[in-house]
């Protein structure tokens, strides 16, 4: 019921195809074609009549059925298996009992379930359920400790308009009704403001901090929900549901590519790895002297980095006497062989060793925008934060003496849970910046009307690659030594996968392929039973139970490739076009390669890669032929088509910045070439793909346009 209901809600491009192949599966000959579709005939009986439903074979012949779906000649066929496979896997290991707090399979695979750490706080030692508590057992706290630091400015849309209206005019904003008319089926409500900013991440976050506390009337209005710390579940299952874009399920249409983006308060900033790395020099030159893009090379983008750095307190001094265990394979992989590594900044304490942070940060230690310019918002008394609205269109007109459009707000139609009261909400600003990150701001310029044909394109996701390596609590020495003595511990025996810091050391062995500046790093990722074993290959039921019990003790690190590749969106996040580029696949292979010796060379037991295959070598056994034979091999298997998984945590582009409209969607200053005073402010303005996190380029070029915004309003002041 579970795996229906999200299919529905959540794969919503894909929902069209998962009713199909249920309804074939359910008929003899739907089955039959299903069968000759993967190459095989798994479904043919000896006996009337001759052809077996699904449910009517037997639990071999179905997983031959589905195995035969991974190579399949018909790409339709290959998406069936890597689509319900990934759905399957993420709900069978992240779904919770009635209490919404335990799953049993995690103690056979080594998991805490939440971080202990808080959780023990909270509940009693002797009960052995206590380490799973949630929420609904934190009720009786101070307000400001439940509702977080931006509980006085948070407005969520989702209450009864009596209680939106109430709030709005106690936060200082002109409200006014226009009531129900006879030829018209909602009220409008109408609010007016200075600035009206929507998505409230790393981009839009420093836009709404840096003009509230100059004393401007800021809109935040954002389609994700608030989750204050105590409001965390640190559950993996709801936090994806809550927090993330389309579950943590979104994809390109033909599933080639993966890809996790926030979607609450704070945006990717909320449920990012705390990574704050500089825009790179080579870059920087790049955008400003290809690209001819000035304000990169100018005193105000250094400003802004200084700025942006300081007010996340980013820092670089990272404790790696206590490095997280993917973390501390991969530096030990790397001096082993004599690979650069280096620590990457932190926007955090470096004892804020916690694994759960791409669940939220408990403790708020974590500089997210909601811990830092969001703040600012509330704490300057100019500004509020509208939450659960998605902003149907962008607001804009022509004005006596322009030549062009100049933008008026925004607008989107709300309906209070409690009265179904239905209203259409329009808001007056005098500047709109648009900051919904590069997958959903596209889709709103499109909605809107706005024509320029570089909209949605030119969409770079880095995409990623894994490679896995099994470290046992203990190895026999015979492997290590002459002799055979017993058994030693490896170094980091105590340590989980999913302990400590997710980000903290980068190799750049291969970034920088035939010196363009593009290659790929490579680091380490934040993987929970669900997203884990949803990566993992899938060759058989017992198969993937092997594989999940050496879940707490498999390190991954993933290749990560600044993209020459692009892709398109459209209307909607879920309709996203992608195709990579030859240099970034042998890139990505270039990084398959080095990091399976990495994994080997830090003492690995057992490595592989997440080739639908499912190859893997016990290095403790192989000779050195052996061993370099399966890297070679599995460095230059395919990468697309399905061949792996690939995922995606950064998206940008899609509305690119440049100095001709007809190559680009904004000017420098973060201002559409189509509509005057209609701001970008994300990653989407990104004029190439990055190369490394971009989370401090996306503050750093905020902060910049924010400066235009503050000259555009000052000219209209005057006027």
């Amino acid at each position: 019921m579970k795996v229906g209901r999200m299919i529905s809600q959540r794969l919503r491009q894909h929902v069209l195809l998962g009713r199909i192949i249920l309804v074939l599966l359910a008929t003899r000959l739907g089955t039959f074609v299903l069968g000759l579709l993967g190459g095989g005939l798994p479904n043919l009986s000896p006996r009337y009549p001759f052809l077996l439903k699904c449910s009517e074979m037997s639990l071999e012949k179905r997983q031959q059925l589905v195995l035969s779906w991974r190579t399949s000649w018909f790409y339709l066929v290959r998406m069936i298996f890597f689509g319900m496979k990934r759905l399957i896997s993420v709900v069978y290991f992240t779904q919770v009992d009635d209490n919404e707090d335990y799953n049993p399979i995690w103690e056979a695979i080594g998991y805490c379930g939440p971080d202990p750490y808080f959780i023990s706080k909270k509940a009693s030692e002797s009960n052995k359920q206590s380490a799973y508590l949630t929420p609904k057992s934190l009720h009786n706290q101070p307000k400001e400790d439940l509702c977080g630091p931006l509980y006085k400015g948070i407005i969520n849309v989702k209450c009864t308009q009596e209680i939106l209206i109430e709030s709005l005019k106690h936060s200082n904003f002109q409200v006014s009704i226009n009531r129900k008319k006879k030829d018209c089926q909602m009220q409008v409500i109408t609010i007016k403001c200075d600035v009206v900013v929507v998505g409230s991440g790393s981009g839009g976050g420093v836009a709404a901090g840096v003009l509230a506390s100059l004393g401007y009337k800021v809109l935040v209005i954002d389609k994700g929900d608030y989750y204050a710390r105590t409001n965390l579940s640190l559950l993996e299952g709801p936090t994806l549901d809550q927090m993330y874009e389309g579950a943590g399920l979104l994809s390109t249409k033909d599933l080639g590519v993966n890809i996790l983006a926030g979607s609450t308060v704070g945006g990717g900033s909320t449920i990012n790895w705390s990574a704050s790395i500089r825009t790179p020099p080579h870059v920087i030159k790049e955008w400003a002297d290809v690209h001819e893009l000035e304000i990169f090379d100018s005193p105000l983008y250094k400003e802004a980095l200084d700025v942006v750095c300081e007010k996340m307190e980013v820092q670089s001094d990272i404790d790696v006497s206590d490095e997280g265990f993917n973390n501390a394979v991969l530096r030990k992989g790397c001096l082993e062989l004599g690979y650069p590594v280096v620590n990457i900044p932190q926007n955090a304490p470096k004892n804020h060793n916690c694994g759960w942070c791409c669940l939220g940060c408990k403790d708020g230690k974590k500089k997210s925008t909601c811990e830092t310019w969001l703040k600012d918002v509330v704490n300057s008394g100019n500004g509020a934060i509208l939450t659960g609205c998605e902003v149907a269109k962008v607001l804009y007109g022509r004005q006596k003496g322009r030549n062009r459009d100049t933008a008026k707000g925004v607008m989107f139609d709300i309906t209070s849970s409690n009265d179904r009261q239905s209203s259409c909400v329009i808001v007056e600003a005098k500047a709109t910046i648009i900051a919904c990150g590069a997958l959903n701001t596209p889709a709103l310029l499109r909605r809107s009307g706005l024509n320029n044909k570089n909209i949605g394109k030119n969409l770079h996701l880095h995409p990623v690659v894994m490679a896995w390596g099994y470290f046992p609590d203990s190895e026999p020495l015979s492997s290590l030594l002459s002799d055979n003595q017993g058994d030693q511990v490896w170094p980091e025996k105590q340590k989980k996968s999913y302990e400590g810091g997710i980000m903290t050391t980068m190799s750049t062995v291969v970034a920088d392929f035939n010196d363009s500046g593009y290659g790929t790093v490579i680091q380490t990722p934040s993987l929970h039973p669900g997203l884990f074993s949803a990566m993992m290959p899938w060759t058989s039921g017992l198969n993937i139970k092997h594989r999940m019990t050496k879940f707490s003790r498999t390190s991954h690190m993933f290749a990560l490739a600044r993209d020459m590749g692009s892709g398109v969106i459209s209307t909607s996040p879920f309709d996203i076009k992608y195709k990579m580029h030859p240099i970034d696949e042998a890139n990505l292979q270039k990084g398959i390669e080095k990091m399976l010796r990495i994994l080997a060379a830090a003492g690995a037991e057992e490595i592989g890669t997440h080739h639908y295959s499912g190859s893997s070598i016990n290095v403790k056994k192989a000779s050195f032929h052996e061993f370099e034979k399966f890297v070679k091999k599995e460095s230059s298997k395919a990468i697309q088509g399905l061949s792996m998984p690939i995922a995606s945590a950064h998206q940008m582009g899609s509305c690119r910045m440049g100095i001709n409209p007809r190559t680009s969607v904004v000017n420098q200053r973060g201002e559409s070439w189509e509509v005057e005073g209609l701001y970008l402010a994300d990653s989407s303005v990104f004029p190439t793909a990055l190369g490394v996190n971009p989370m401090v380029t996306v503050q750093a070029i905020s902060y910049c346009t924010t400066q235009s915004v503050l000259e555009f309003l000052r000219r209209r002041k005057t006027c």
